[in-house]
């Protein structure tokens, strides 16, 4: 169950679709050149390959374990994990003023993209660990962020997220934990969380979780949580760790899939926690971290999509069955096997190119010298980050499901990996944010809160990216009227449909949130895959040829089905509640 990277795919992808070379003027990565981007992806296809993956399926049977309140990973994680830290990855992005290598964000997209399909149960661990540690650094005191910030940088220290509780899941507003001020400007934190992913565990020295609990003053609902920053051990002044904190696992959850991360049920009995930004604004510093998560949960989806897809491809290329109709001996000669694969990779490659997307728009938000530039550009992250994160998932899982249909029966059993691929891709559509709900924050935040504007934007974006066509076909003799047809109405089936979403009220909206979502990432990944085509066309990139074929058939087979949704879009809630709720379970 061997992995293999496709670096030269996200480098393409980096250069040609994204306009990461925007970010790259910026004085902030001025330095950064397309050569170290490569050895960097290299490098990390490298050790993805030779470090990750092997440890995936004995992770995936054995899992970890938890034993009088201490939780052990899979079996060879601590040693990777060690691995991971001193070859400088879990900074790769990080500012180089907090200690991190302060490269693009975009770029931590493609090298995490690598982690987490080489061995996703571990690669959550560094995701949280980057969410918390930009959380804390935007929102923490000088003081905490002294203390705990270093170490996180560089992955000594681990971070997790304690927000989920029985009773309050996607609504944190019925939160319980308490938080009770002690006379040191402490807080004692006393409640029970559950769902916390690598909330305990023995690959790092220490643990740092931030909690949201609730002051006992606080208003009602979710105006009156605040987030706490609780550690393993407590950190003594000259650095080093002391006793432990009154927090400790009291289970693991026997999940689907992603078996070697622990998700952990935390009890905490007046630990020792302080505050992180200012009291009752918990959300805010909340959503720091989880928007961040949130874009790399759709880079996870891309992920583990693409190795169901490359697992598939291998199974393909070595299974014999059946006389094909494509003049070859095994079963990729036949032609639905080949739509299959290629229905996979088409949707993956536009869905890979709206994570990276997304990441520039970041970037950018923060390192462009413009002021207006940075605002546009944070408009358009805000605006794709929902997008990234729902059909980045939905499209792994997708890929996942079709990788076990390559496979035929085999797929089914256990021993080739693919039936692993399919569960563990499951989770990205719930965690986070479940995808639900990242089309009611498209529709109700991002899109209609500023009457359309940053789509509008998105939109003036497609068609310069339509106009780049004809001068393409012209100088280098492509044909690319196919593409040329499939952006031209893509274009059409999503200023309708944002139209639609802008005139309608507010359940009719949410009624059709999902369809217009879904309708977004057809459209605007295709639109990425021929600013992809075009560009590196017309830079005589050796890739090109290939891209623009794989383009003609994300043209031809995905991005005509945008138009599908606008139907149920314009009727709004009726086909919804028009149907008798009392005959769900029977006619």
């Amino acid at each position: 169950m061997t992995y293999a990277a496709p670096v030269n795919a996200m480098h393409y992808l980096l250069k040609h679709a994204v306009d990461i070379d925007s970010v790259l003027a910026t004085p902030a990565h001025n330095s950064t050149s397309h050569d170290l981007i490569s050895d960097i992806l290299n490098g990390a296809a490298d050790f993805a390959q030779e470090v990750l993956a092997p440890l995936n399926w004995d992770g995936d049977q054995k899992g970890a374990t938890i034993k009088d309140g201490d939780v052990t990973a899979a079996p060879g994680f601590k040693d990777a994990y060690k691995a991971y830290v001193e070859n400088g990855w879990q900074g790769i992005a990080a500012p180089e003023e907090i200690g991190g290598m302060g490269l693009p964000q975009a770029v931590a997209c493609a090298t995490n993209e690598m982690f987490y399909a080489a061995n996703m149960a571990f690669g959550l661990c560094p995701m949280l660990t980057a969410s918390a540690t930009k959380a804390l650094h935007a929102h923490a005191s000088a003081d905490l962020q002294a203390k705990y910030l270093d170490k996180m940088v560089t992955g000594e220290w681990t971070g997790a997220m304690d927000l989920t509780e029985p009773q309050a899941g996607s609504d944190l507003g019925p939160l319980r934990t308490k938080a009770v001020p002690n006379d040191d400007g402490s807080y004692a934190l006393s409640g029970q969380k559950i769902y916390i992913t690598w909330g305990d565990h023995e690959c790092a020295e220490n643990i740092i979780h931030l909690v949201l609990a609730r002051l006992p003053d606080a208003p009602e609902g979710s105006k009156g949580i605040s987030l706490f920053l609780a550690p393993k051990y407590f950190v003594n002044e000259d650095g080093s760790l002391g006793e432990r904190n009154s927090f400790r696992p009291i289970g693991l959850e026997h999940k689907l899939g992603v078996h070697a991360s622990p998700t952990c049920t935390m009890e905490f009995d007046g630990a020792t926690g302080w505050l992180v930004g200012e009291p009752n604004r918990g959300l805010a510093c909340m959503f720091t971290m989880m928007n961040e998560a949130r874009l790399f949960v759709g880079v996870q989806g891309v992920a583990i999509g693409d190795r169901g897809y490359h697992a598939a491809l291998a199974y393909a290329r070595d299974r014999v069955q059946g006389r094909t109709a494509m003049e070859q001996d095994t079963i990729i000669g036949h032609p639905d096997v080949r739509r299959m694969l290629l229905d996979m990779k088409a949707k993956l490659m536009g869905a890979r190119a709206i994570c990276m997307a997304t990441a520039v728009a970041g970037d950018l938000a923060v390192h462009s010298e413009d002021e207006e530039a940075r605002k546009a550009a944070h408009a358009r992250e805000a605006l794709l980050t929902p997008i990234a994160k729902a059909y980045g998932s939905d499209i792994g899982i997708e890929a996942t499901s079709t990788g076990v249909q390559v496979h035929g029966g085999m797929g089914f059993v256990e021993e080739t990996g693919a039936a692993q691929h399919y569960r563990d891709s499951r989770i990205t559509a719930i965690y986070e944010g479940t995808n639900g709900i990242q089309a009611i924050d498209l529709v109700g935040r991002k899109l209609r809160r500023d009457g359309g504007a940053a789509m509008r934007a998105q939109i003036e974006d497609l068609k310069a990216i339509h106009a780049m066509i004809e001068p393409t076909q012209e100088k280098t003799g492509a044909s690319l009227g196919g593409s040329e047809k499939a952006l031209r109405d893509g274009i059409e089936t999503l200023t309708t449909a944002t139209d639609i979403m802008l005139n309608s009220d507010d359940v009719d909206a949410l009624a059709g949130a999902t369809g217009y979502l879904r309708l977004c990432g057809d459209i605007i990944g295709g639109a990425l895959l021929i600013k992809a085509t075009c560009n590196g066309l017309m830079a005589g990139d050796a890739g090109a040829q290939n891209m623009q074929k794989l383009t003609w058939y994300h043209a031809l087979a995905v991005m005509p089905q945008a138009a599908s949704y606008l139907d149920i879009i314009r009727r709004g809630v009726a086909p919804l509640s028009d149907y008798p709720e009392s005959a769900l379970a029977d006619l």
